[in-house]
């Protein structure tokens, strides 16, 4: 109370003007405008800034909480989501779990959606959600099916449904009967959320133009599966202006020490390691190797790792082992493998390198959110 009645003081000495600075007795919101110095004494504008700091803390703190208590979500993946997200009030986020919830989806499957897209609560229910998920349905998707595919694809929530989602609904019924169509959202529920115009488009032309047959026997002769949807990543690999790419990374790859054979492998296993532009996958290869210590053969081994973000999963996670194999708790990086580091979803990493370590580094969880660097520990 002391503070509010304080508070109430400086909001009649500040406003001066619609356009000065503006504290709301109810310390919910605060709204720097056109200030300068010559307006207010130094010790204003720095008691500003402290408020600015105070409510900004305020809403990240409630961000977290409710991310916690009304999502479902752990401690760890709320401070994660909430650098995606910032709520001022619950209002409109309840009206977009509350739809969720009408239209079939699971606790478990809301905090998978918000966990890995927190930016969805920004949405507007009726204007941006309903539609969407009214068209879906009018596929003929059913709502178990349409659920799990959108908690696995989240993104697709916020993908314009006039601009993208319905011209590829139209594009690719152009192609295939009703019931393929809602197979593709099913399985490969991507081409919705990129759009067909930019890939699937001028592939398919380049198929139509190129001879099928041969590029269906190179497929072969690399020892791909062509009952797997893997073959068919390939397929697209090795299309058109996509061979001249993928012949550039088998090129960066040899320079680091692959065979043929180990490249051949690893687009096997993940054929959109061939595909990564040229300065990620130098970035990625010098930071694993030069600056972890991992093997280039070791990578080659997990494909996989190459294709992840390296600011959202490689950077932050590699910060982590760092700190645990300069204290002693791992003994060489050798002893780390890099799928399971890398690829398992935020929950399991922190549950295997974050939560069983922080006793020995309380600091651990701060380094893999970035507030603490590695040489601070």
């Amino acid at each position: 109370m002391v503070l509010l009645s304080k508070l109430k003081v400086v909001t009649l000495r500040f406003c001066y003007s619609p356009s000065s600075c503006i504290v709301t007795s109810t310390f919910k919101r605060f709204v720097v405008g056109d200030v300068k110095t010559s307006h207010f004494p130094l010790q204003n504008l720095l008691l500003c800034r402290h408020f600015t700091s105070e409510i900004s803390e305020t809403h990240h703190d409630f961000t977290v909480n409710y991310l916690i208590n009304s999502c479902g979500l752990s401690p760890e993946g709320a401070m994660s989501a909430s650098k995606w997200v910032k709520l001022r009030s619950p209002k409109r986020a309840d009206f977009v779990l509350s739809l969720l919830r009408n239209h079939g989806f699971s606790e478990t499957q809301i905090s998978s959606i918000v966990r890995n897209h927190s930016p969805v609560l920004h949405s507007n229910p009726e204007k941006t959600l309903l539609p969407k998920l009214e068209f879906f349905a009018s596929l003929g998707v059913s709502k178990g099916d349409l659920a799990k595919t959108l908690a696995y694809r989240p993104k697709l929530l916020s993908t314009s449904l006039e601009k993208r989602i319905a011209p590829t609904y139209d594009f690719l019924r152009s192609l295939l009967p009703q019931k393929n169509v809602v197979t593709v959202l099913k399985r490969g529920s991507w081409i919705f959320a990129e759009g067909h115009s930019k890939k699937l488009a001028p592939n398919i032309e380049v198929l139509k133009k190129s001879d099928f047959s041969e590029l269906v026997d190179e497929l072969n002769e690399m020892g791909f599966d062509l009952q797997k949807s893997t073959s068919v990543l390939a397929m697209n690999a090795l299309c058109g202006s996509n061979r001249s790419v993928w012949n550039r990374s088998r090129k960066i790859y040899k320079r680091w020490g692959w065979s043929e054979d180990d490249v051949l492998a690893a687009f096997r296993s993940q054929p959109h390691c061939m595909m990564v532009s040229e300065k990620k996958l130098i970035r990625a290869l010098e930071f694993l190797v030069n600056e972890m210590g991992w093997s280039s053969k070791m990578i080659a081994k997990s494909p996989l790792v190459l294709c992840l973000s390296l600011e959202k999963r490689l950077f932050p996670r590699c910060s982590v082992v760092k700190v645990l194999l300069l204290k002693g708790l791992i003994k060489g990086i050798e002893n780390v493998s890099l799928y399971s580091l890398l690829v398992p979803a935020e929950k399991y990493f922190l549950e295997r390198f974050v939560a069983r370590n922080i006793n020995e580094v309380p600091q651990l969880l701060s380094v893999y959110q970035g507030r603490v660097e590695v040489q601070d520990v």
